[in-house]
């Protein structure tokens, strides 16, 4: 499974470099020099994407499968990245919300074991205290007061549980479940 650990912005100068969008709790880990990115055209982009996907030269710039990380450098909470083969600001442009992912089998398991990576609770079942399936987990989403979990409804639908301890008291990898204690009508939002 491919994880994003980050997000291609706008180029910085005119040499080809460009911002990155850091989506990862271990950036110095993830973005050093000779990492390997597989790349995703954000679906937006997908179709041909005009005169800004077009270098100077006038031929076609196609996003490659995969960028290798020749440096990165650090300003203000974001990287400031150079790709091999990247060394123009018109083909940084066309790069322009590319995600950069990595396979999840290279991501090593949390030492804490109260942390857990997105792709560990993907797919697992969610449930009350007596038992009761209430469908399953069908992403992450990381808001700025906690981590909410979009639960795909057993009777369709989807519903969002905030991450926290007193809402989530078990996960499970193991068995495959997340044990949930939830409000009153908080799955019928």
């Amino acid at each position: 499974m491919l994880l994003v650990v980050g997000q291609i912005g706008k180029p910085h100068g005119i040499r080809g470099e460009v911002t990155v969008v850091v989506r990862t709790d271990e950036p110095e880990e993830r973005f050093t020099a000779g990492s390997v990115f597989t790349t995703e055209v954000p679906r937006d982009r997908r179709v041909n994407a005009g005169p800004a996907a077009a270098p100077a030269s006038g031929a076609r710039f196609e996003v490659p499968e995969q960028l290798l990380l020749e440096s990165i450098r650090w300003h203000q909470g974001r990287g400031i990245a150079v790709f091999e083969g990247i060394h123009d600001r018109n083909v940084a442009e066309a790069l322009k919300g590319v995600f950069l992912q990595v396979d999840s089998a290279t991501v090593a398991a949390p030492e804490d074991p109260e942390e857990f990576h997105d792709h560990q609770l993907v797919g697992l079942r969610v449930e009350s205290l007596e038992g009761v399936e209430h469908g399953t987990v069908q992403r992450i989403d990381h808001a700025p007061a906690s981590d909410l979990i979009v639960l795909a409804k057993k009777g369709g639908g989807t519903a969002l549980i905030p991450f926290v301890t007193s809402m989530v008291p078990t996960v499970d990898i193991r068995g495959g479940r997340i044990v949930v204690d939830l409000p009153e009508g908080l799955l019928d939002l």
